[in-house]
């Protein structure tokens, strides 16, 4: 498989000066099978350039994997080129909104009310299908499994594994731990932790031996206890989390949006610098930072 990063900020696009060493377009990531059948984790605003590139090899047969609805994932859809062309299929999965009560079909029909954008989706000529998505149960994209995992988010969000031939990848979306919601002492900490133990547990059993993990690492520990409940992850807690699952690699995107180059490359180096990580460590994952145009060969 080869994984490509397109969008690596989240919660709003931040172009400019301070990010062009990792980029400034929000989550999007290409993955490709061995056969070559296209996936696409999100579709942030990162979804565009990558459109542009797809242009040069058309028809295009494209499988778009949404983790959840919040506007830094889908703002880029309606400008994925390839809907506007006939000849192109693109087929959209996503979870149960149970809000709306209704299924991943309608993103594009939101988004595209006519009082926010001038196209309307019975204006696209490609083929559009959708698929709703259960817990747990797999989908075949040409040679690859792509299984929905149920993560930690204000929102129904799920993270992606995506099995091809012996190798394996994981994309959490946005993800933030379980965390008790009561005290210790109070009445029904006890319980609730037990809970929340398992929810990790059966995540760790379903992730064990990764080849990679993308993990949303918005934050530093320090940073995170005025961000409990926003639903996001920490570069120091994906960290130990890499190492336990035992995955080989470790990727930290979802860059905090006003978090300068500089400033993103300070935070990591002491994260990595509290783990007491070393590179070339027996059983140590490789650790990275996205960033846009970053390829791993699996």
């Amino acid at each position: 498989m080869k994984v490509r990063f397109w969008g690596v900020r989240g919660s709003i696009p931040s172009p400019g000066p301070h990010t062009i060493r990792y980029g400034g377009n929000t989550t999007c990531i290409e993955v490709r099978s061995d056969d070559g059948s296209l996936i696409i984790l999100d579709a942030g605003t990162g979804i565009f350039p990558l459109a542009q590139v797809l242009l040069k090899q058309m028809p295009v047969q494209a499988h778009v994997f949404m983790t959840h609805t919040h506007w830094d994932h889908i703002q880029g859809l309606p400008f994925f080129t390839p809907l506007y062309i006939p000849g192109n299929s693109v087929r959209i999965y996503g979870g149960y909104d149970i809000v709306a009560r209704r299924g991943i079909e309608q993103i594009m029909e939101v988004q595209l009310q006519y009082s926010y954008f001038p196209v309307r989706e019975a204006e696209m000529q490609a083929t559009i299908d959708y698929e709703t998505l259960s817990i747990g149960k797999s989908v075949t994209v040409g040679d690859a499994t792509v299984t929905p995992l149920l993560l930690n988010h204000p929102v129904v969000n799920f993270g992606y594994r995506i099995d091809c031939k012996g190798k394996s990848v994981f994309f959490t979306g946005d993800h933030e731990p379980w965390t008790n919601i009561y005290a210790a002492g109070d009445e029904g900490y006890a319980e609730y932790q037990q809970m929340i133990d398992m929810q990790h547990a059966q995540l760790d059993t379903a992730l064990a031996g990764l080849d990679l993990l993308i993990a949303d690492s918005s934050y530093t520990a320090a940073e995170y206890a005025t961000k409990i409940g926003w639903g996001h992850g920490t570069l120091e807690g994906n960290i130990a989390w890499a190492r336990r699952l035992g995955a080989k690699q470790l990727v930290c995107t979802h860059h905090e949006p006003t978090r300068a180059d500089d400033d993103l490359e300070r935070v990591f180096a002491q994260a990595l610098s509290s783990a007491n990580h070393v590179p070339e460590g027996e059983g140590e994952p490789e650790i990275h930072l996205s960033r846009e145009g970053m390829e791993l060969v699996l």
